[in-house]
């Protein structure tokens, strides 16, 4: 049966069992919004094109299976690549269509033309660095095969965002439905492992003192049940990356907590003084996890690194033992290895002292007591809901010391680039599959203001969403590289905030202005934190920061 291009675009979003899109329209993507007026896809308005693109980053996060986004030519498109990118830097599932003008006019100077033709902007040349696959669909003799490459793309062993380009006149073209049948979803087997198990498990066996250090790769493997089970059998502490908090329930006996140059330095202290082999899950050992590739973390330790992307093994430590393959699948083996010669637990004496004493490490944000309302709201969010809450946290300093993840519960911080304005689109992207979770957007009032009329996103399509301002006036982050850097010279970093009361006002939703813990005491008890839309802003003195030293 033909059916117009657009429509089969539409049939194509349903096979991949996309339920919403995120988008604004425009006149050179209107034939597939008349064909998605129809259809089971829910189309969700933004305010910009980037909150688009974070939207769908969100949802794949939560979701775990691919999401899309929708803009026009020219200006759609090129606000959508600071959300693209981020998908590309978390390997997320997220499918970009856009609109382009008709090709009898390329080169002709189109309006919004990206064709790179005539001197037009390339958008696939914009976009070739950031997606896995991405195509500028100029005929339909062929739209089979660039649907197949782009479902192998968005679902294969390494995922990422696609992009597909279709110009106004393809849209419109018929097409047999039958192309839909060249689409072949790519197989989700484990993956096989480089190199036998044994020897991981060999390693662990002669370890007096291991410690795991599970990255996001244990998330995205479906693994935190095993790793939590492995460390319990053989009392073996495990610290996490930012990305991984609560693959162990944090503040429990073997919980290490985060490691990383803003947290509170615990794992950090028992690594450097105890332990004698390091197990690296899915973790990768960036500048945070690594307290800028100190070399006292791995000094006088064997290494073992488990990780599905090859390119990670070795990037930048030895390993003596490196397995590329499934982590759960490593892990099961290994377990069942241990079990089998009936391996002991190890002694828990050095762990034990160790979190006895705690002491904090002086440059640590948990350290400093002027961040007393940061600790007890995190505090106040652990004890509230202890499980089946979304935090997306564009801020992270805080939530890495004083919030305590538990394995139920799911942090989303703001890895990726690191962009700010991601927190509240990401929120209500993730909110949109997780219907039932309580959400919440922690950022700061610099960042806030980059995407806070997504709010109104929220507000129109009824989204239930925390907002969560720290407010002090400034870009918390170049103020303190400035104190501590550049000689107190301070430029461009301080600002004036609106009323937050009158803003939230304006939206239609209620505010919470938070002084005092007794502030919190009250938000906490008596704030629709799970079905409401609230803005809660939190005040902070904008001379007291963090004292981590930032990269030079």
């Amino acid at each position: 049966m033909n059916i117009s291009v657009s429509e089969l675009i539409v049939r194509y979003l349903e096979r991949l069992g996309i339920d919403h899109i995120f988008g604004m329209p425009g006149a050179h993507v209107l034939p597939i919004y008349d064909r998605l007026h129809d259809s089971k896809v829910k189309s969700v308005l933004v305010k910009h094109e980037q909150g688009a693109a974070f939207m769908a980053g969100g949802y794949a996060r939560v979701s775990r299976r691919p999401s899309a986004c929708i803009a026009t030519a020219g200006p759609g498109a090129t606000n959508l690549i600071t959300g693209i990118a981020n998908a590309y830097a978390e390997r997320l599932p997220v499918l970009a269509i856009t609109g382009e003008t008709s090709t009898y006019i390329f080169g002709r100077g189109g309006l919004q033309e990206s064709s790179g033709e005539g001197g037009a902007i390339d958008q696939g040349a914009l976009f070739a660095s950031i997606t896995r696959y991405h195509k500028l669909v100029e005929r339909t003799d062929y739209l089979g095969q660039v649907l197949n490459q782009a479902t192998q793309a968005l679902l294969g062993r390494e995922p990422g965002p696609v992009l597909l380009s279709i110009p106004y006149n393809v849209q419109k073209e018929m097409v047999d439905d039958s192309v839909l049948e060249q689409i072949h979803f790519p197989s989700p087997a484990a993956l096989g492992h480089t190199t036998s198990t044994a020897e991981l498990a060999e390693l662990l066996r002669a370890a007096r003192n291991p410690v795991i250090v599970a990255g996001y790769g244990c998330i995205q493997a479906g693994a935190r049940d095993l790793v939590a089970a492995f460390a319990e059998r053989f009392n073996i502490p495990v610290t996490t990356s930012l990305k991984a908090k609560g693959v162990v329930a944090e503040g429990t006996p073997l919980s290490l907590g985060c490691l990383g140059v803003t947290s509170n330095g615990d794992a950090y202290r028992y690594l450097v003084e105890h332990a004698d082999l390091l197990v690296f899950l899915g973790a990768g050992f960036n500048e945070r996890t690594s307290y800028l590739w100190d070399t006292k973390l791995l000094a006088d330790k064997k290494i073992a690194q488990v990780d599905r992307d090859a390119t990670q093994l070795g990037r930048v430590f030895q390993p003596d033992v490196a397995i590329c393959g499934d982590i759960r699948a490593v892990m099961e083996d290994v377990f069942a290895a241990l079990e089998a010669d009936g391996t002991p637990p190890k002694d828990r004496d050095l762990l034990d002292g160790h979190q006895a004493a705690t002491p904090r490490d002086n440059n640590s944000a948990a350290h400093q007591t002027q961040f007393h309302l940061m600790q007890a709201f995190f505090s106040g969010l652990a004890q509230r809901f202890p499980h089946n809450a979304l935090v997306f946290d564009d801020n992270i300093v805080f939530a890495q010391s004083y919030f305590d993840v538990s394995d139920r519960n799911h942090y989303f911080p703001n890895s990726g680039i690191s962009s700010l304005g991601h927190a509240i689109p990401a929120a209500i992207g993730a909110r949109c599959f997780a219907k039932d979770s309580p959400t919440f957007a922690i950022l700061g009032d610099g960042g806030f203001q980059m995407c806070c009329m997504e709010m109104m996103t929220a507000v129109n399509y009824g989204i239930p969403l925390n907002v969560v301002v720290i407010n002090n006036g400034t870009l918390s982050l170049i103020r303190k590289n400035q104190f501590q850097l550049y000689g107190e010279r301070y430029i461009d970093c301080d600002f004036s905030n609106p009323d937050f009361g009158l803003l939230a006002q304006s939206f239609g939703v209620p505010h919470y202005r938070i002084e005092t813990e007794a502030d919190l005491d009250a938000l906490f008890a008596n704030a629709d934190l799970e079905n409401a839309i609230n803005l809660i802003e939190i005040l902070l003195d904008k001379h007291v920061f963090p004292l981590y030293l930032s990269a030079r």
